[in-house]
């Protein structure tokens, strides 16, 4: 098990970033029925935790993509991480919001990078991964290299590996589905029994319902 993803885990499930709900499960803005939620943002008001997203991300971007010369933050909860990276890398910021502006200059990416720059996304977490790769496509519309992504967390669905992989874009992750649910089962937060309920759910979520 990796190091670096088990201990952001632990972190996440202390700070109950993390909640896991098999017997009453949650009800996602897609409508998904879910026994997981995740809320990075919590990270923000923690900080040592904020700190230690913060070096880990900008660690994530020097490893996996050296050539980048800017950073964008996914809207809306990735802003304040991406702009606590960019400020660690000395790197300029700006962030893609979800739609345009209804006023004003009706901005789709608010902030301002020098031309042909090569950005690196950060994100706060990755579900099925299409608010995520419409960021980057703005960013490409608007002449700039995508070189990459990294985020705190993710489910790791199938339906998203898949859109990462068809629009070309590297994503590199502090922690996943996979160590939350490994390090949840360890101290006893779930039940083994719980287990095979959440990767029943992880299989098929959009269809998934509790008996």
């Amino acid at each position: 098990m990796d190091a670096l993803k088990k201990a952001f885990a632990a972190k996440l499930l202390d700070i109950k970033a993390i909640k896991l709900q098999p017997e009453n499960p949650f009800t996602w803005a897609s409508g998904w029925k879910s026994p997981f939620y995740c809320d990075n943002r919590k990270t923000l008001s923690y900080p040592d935790l904020r700190s230690f997203v913060k070096l880990e991300l900008a660690h994530a971007v020097l490893e996996n993509f050296p050539e980048a010369t800017a950073v964008a933050g996914v809207a809306t909860g990735a802003i304040a991480q991406g702009a606590l990276v960019a400020d660690e890398l000395n790197l300029p910021f700006c962030y893609v919001r979800s739609k345009p502006k209804d006023h004003g200059m009706q901005n789709l990416i608010e902030g301002t990078l020098p031309e042909g720059s090569k950005v690196v996304v950060v994100e706060d977490l990755i579900s099925t991964g299409g608010s995520s790769l419409k960021a980057v496509d703005a960013l490409r519309k608007a002449g700039f290299e995508v070189v990459g992504m990294v985020a705190s967390y993710t489910y790791g669905f199938p339906i998203a590996e898949q859109a990462f992989k068809e629009a070309g874009v590297k994503l590199v992750t502090l922690t996943d589905y996979e160590h939350v649910v490994a390090q949840a089962q360890e101290t006893g937060y779930i039940k083994a029994v719980d287990v095979e309920v959440l990767h029943e759910w992880r299989r098929d979520p959009a269809n998934w319902r509790k008996e």
